[in-house]
């Protein structure tokens, strides 16, 4: 979600959920060491509970980073070892540390050191042409020894040559059972699986499977997939106008983009983004500019009702 998941996603996701565990994009050690750190890591505190996702292999970098997260007030340190991406695969971190199980043991045994905090693991099932669930096993098992209690399964296998990452993430076939084998051969785990699971029926049909289910592009792509029930699509588009009137310094591009999905499968979807993507209002910089989409699709008086 390097990218997407931005603390301004975040805080519109928080709107239309209050409770799901939310991630950041993955921030590699190198930029927290080296560049801007508020810039990658300040974040509004509506969004807890949430994640600091960090990428490395150097126990002592991740470590360091952990440690800023720690004191930025993050919930909880995740590192990820599941990313494909030939940038990823240069830096010898993300699925490629899958080959690696005790190097992974070792960054969370150091990042636990020096952090509170839990730390999780994202991973895939596999790398390559690995099919067997041992390599599997091992991985959680070697990494679990070193105090990770958490795993986030990505049910592919990452293909680190001659597919892109959108293709990893729809090309190697699902691999459910392995996840919930898994669960069974480390019940003192948590176990969350992720990959495949675009709505609210096939997230209740993993229930008893697995402790817990991750959403990342399908959240994107179709917000509502995640509503709690609390809020109208209307009451999040008024605390996104209010959002965008606190920002300073914020085009109302940076956050507009985010929220293009909002309707997404209604009768009025193709209207709401076609507004919140025009150049010319979103050059107006005019958080005004969400009612007036919101009236467009919902008709007068819907901001009335929602207030």
């Amino acid at each position: 979600m390097m990218d997407w998941s931005d603390r301004h996603y975040r805080f519109f996701m928080r709107q239309v959920n209050a409770s799901a565990f939310l991630y950041t994009e993955m921030i590699t050690t190198g930029a927290l060491i080296h560049g801007d750190v508020p810039r990658h890591l300040d974040f509004s505190k509506e969004e807890h509970p949430v994640a600091l996702q960090l990428g490395g292999s150097e126990p002592q970098d991740l470590a360091q980073c952990a440690k800023l997260g720690e004191q930025w007030g993050y919930d909880e340190i995740n590192l990820n070892i599941g990313c494909p991406s030939e940038r990823v695969q240069k830096g010898a971190f993300g699925a490629c540390l899958m080959r690696e199980p005790e190097l992974v043991a070792e960054c969370v045994f150091q990042t636990r050191k020096r952090v509170p905090l839990a730390v999780t693991v994202k991973h895939r099932t596999g790398v390559d042409k690995v099919e067997d669930y041992e390599f599997l096993r091992n991985f959680v098992g070697t990494v679990g020894q070193a105090g990770c209690r958490t795993f986030i399964v990505h049910a592919r296998n990452a293909i680190l040559k001659g597919l892109s990452p959108k293709e990893n993430r729809e090309i190697p076939p699902l691999k459910y059972p392995f996840v919930y084998r898994l669960k069974e051969d480390f019940p003192q785990l948590d176990i969350v699986l992720n990959g495949g699971i675009t709505s609210r029926e096939q997230i209740a049909a993993q229930a008893g499977k697995v402790d817990g289910v991750m959403l990342g592009r399908a959240a994107y792509h179709d917000p509502w997939v995640l509503s709690d029930g609390v809020k109208s699509r209307a009451d999040v588009v008024l605390s996104m106008k209010k959002y965008c009137e606190s920002l300073q310094s914020v085009p109302l591009r940076a956050v507009a983009r985010h929220m293009l999905g909002l309707y997404h499968g209604t009768r009025r979807a193709r209207l709401w983004r076609r507004m919140l993507s025009d150049p010319a209002q979103l050059r107006r910089n005019d958080p005004r500019l969400l009612l007036e989409a919101l009236d467009a699709v919902e008709g007068a008086g819907s901001i009335m009702q929602a207030a």
